[in-house]
């Protein structure tokens, strides 16, 4: 009867063994993936905020187009009292 009670626990004991073995590898395996994804999260936030500087430093291009119409005008201007003086 004790030899039934062994075999019926030893059953036991390989299965959680082998269960735990198997947690074991999975958590080796995700664990670098996860060490990764937080060390992008983190460089993502610095480019993020890159990239609001840069927004924040090149809006007033969007203004070029009205400087290069101003600068025409009073270039034209210019030429026009260079004409008128004769030169």
């Amino acid at each position: 009867m004790t030899h039934l009670v062994l075999a019926s626990n030893t059953g036991w004991v390989i299965g959680y063994a082998i269960g735990i073995l198997v947690v074991l590898v999975v958590v080796a395996l995700v664990l670098p993936i996860l060490m990764m994804a937080r060390r992008i999260g983190q460089q993502a936030a610095a480019i993020d905020d890159g990239l609001v500087k840069a927004v924040h430093n090149t809006a007033a291009l969007g203004q070029l187009a009205t400087t290069i119409e101003s600068a025409e005008v009073i270039v034209d201007g210019l030429r026009r009292g260079r004409n008128r003086l004769g030169g």
